[in-house]
Formats: C-alpha cells, sequence, structure tokens
C-alpha cells in the first residue's frame, strides 16, 4: 500500500511541475527525477507481486527469490533516495506565483 501511496503523491507532484512549465526552477531535473520514481515503483510493484506469487517451500526457487527479494529491496532504496531529492528540489509554487494565485484563486 505504500508502494500505491507514494505513486500517487510523485503523480500529483508530476503533475504541479507541469502546470508550473519549463520556465520553473529545476523543472528538466524534477520531470525526470519523478519520472524515474515512478517507473521504479512499477517495477517494484511488478517485482513484489512475482515474488508473491512463488513458492518459497520449494528449495529449487529460493535462490531465485532470495535474487527477486534483493533486486527489489534495491529498487526501494534508491527510489527512497530519488524521492529525497525530489523533495529537496521542490514541486511547490513559489514566489510570483504563489503571490499570485493566493490573492486570485480559481
Amino acid at each position: 500500500m505504500l508502494d500505491v501511496a507514494l505513486f500517487v503523491s510523485n503523480a500529483t507532484r508530476l503533475k504541479a511541475v507541469l502546470e508550473q512549465g519549463p520556465s520553473a526552477h529545476y523543472y528538466t531535473t524534477l520531470v525526470t527525477l519523478i519520472s524515474i520514481s515512478l517507473l521504479l515503483l512499477v517495477v517494484i510493484g511488478i517485482l513484489l507481486v512475482v515474488i508473491a506469487r512463488l513458492n518459497l517451500n520449494e528449495v529449487e526457487k529460493q535462490w531465485q527469490l532470495n535474487q527477486l527479494n534483493n533486486a527489489a529491496t534495491t529498487l526501494v532504496f534508491i527510489t527512497v533516495i530519488i524521492n529525497v531529492f525530489i523533495t529537496a528540489f521542490g514541486a511547490q509554487k513559489t514566489g510570483f506565483l504563489a503571490a499570485r494565485t493566493s490573492r486570485n484563486p480559481l
């Protein structure tokens, strides 16, 4: 469920960045990082489904499950690091745009 929550959060951030347009600070960086994060979240979701479907009690599949689990853990770690950078660069409305929208909301 946390995977889905982060996916929705990143989709919302991507929407905010795209609404600000290419003139926003770090536009390309944020779009790239958010897109990579969304892609990794999809891959992690698929990996978790595959891991859940394999039978851990079959000895011949334990090595494969261990490798898939290690891959999923590594991808989760990378996703966390990417999301730290997304948060650091920010996708909030700041400066002139924030002042304009707060005075004249649509």
